[in-house]
């Protein structure tokens, strides 16, 4: 499972509540990010497409090391681009769900998670790259993390 969406849009709060009631391994992709990578994100750069090959990578072989397992998980990334999905789409057991809202409610977000690399200021470039998926189920982040976990859930085939 793969919750994708732009910085703030509550990939990890929702993965990790989902990881826990199925107890599944959660995965928070930012940290398979290099160093440099973490670093530019931090001045407010976004990232380049040769940035984030080795990131794909790294995260398509911990999807193919549960899927070779018979493991299931929970991964929150971006996956801002068709081609990201497409390299991490191991086959039709890895299944994405996108989080989305308006920039403001997701910048308002930002501005109070301090510390954190991914500030408001790399945001715009995230919206900017993000190619919205067509065929992906879409759930609006302006509900709670427990409505959306929910319709993560029923959209899984989970009991709720």
């Amino acid at each position: 499972m793969i919750l994708m969406g732009v910085a703030g849009s509550g990939k990890t709060t929702v993965g990790q509540a989902l990881a826990a009631s199925e107890g599944w391994p959660f995965f928070d992709a930012d940290d398979f990010h290099t160093p440099a990578n973490k670093e530019k994100m931090r001045r407010g750069d976004g990232l380049s497409d040769a940035d984030r090959g080795p990131w794909l990578d790294a995260l398509r072989a911990k999807i193919d090391e549960l899927r070779e397992a018979g493991r299931s998980g929970v991964f929150a990334c971006s996956a801002l681009k068709q081609a990201y999905r497409d390299r991490l789409q191991a086959g039709p057991d890895v299944r994405f769900v996108h989080l989305t809202g308006s920039f403001e409610l997701i910048e308002r977000r930002l501005a109070s998670r301090p510390g954190h690399y991914a500030g408001p200021a790399l945001l715009r470039s995230q919206f900017e790259a993000l190619e919205a998926p067509s065929d992906l189920p879409t759930l609006d982040v302006s509900l709670t993390p427990e409505e959306i976990l929910a319709a993560t859930r029923r959209l899984l085939g989970l009991q709720c």
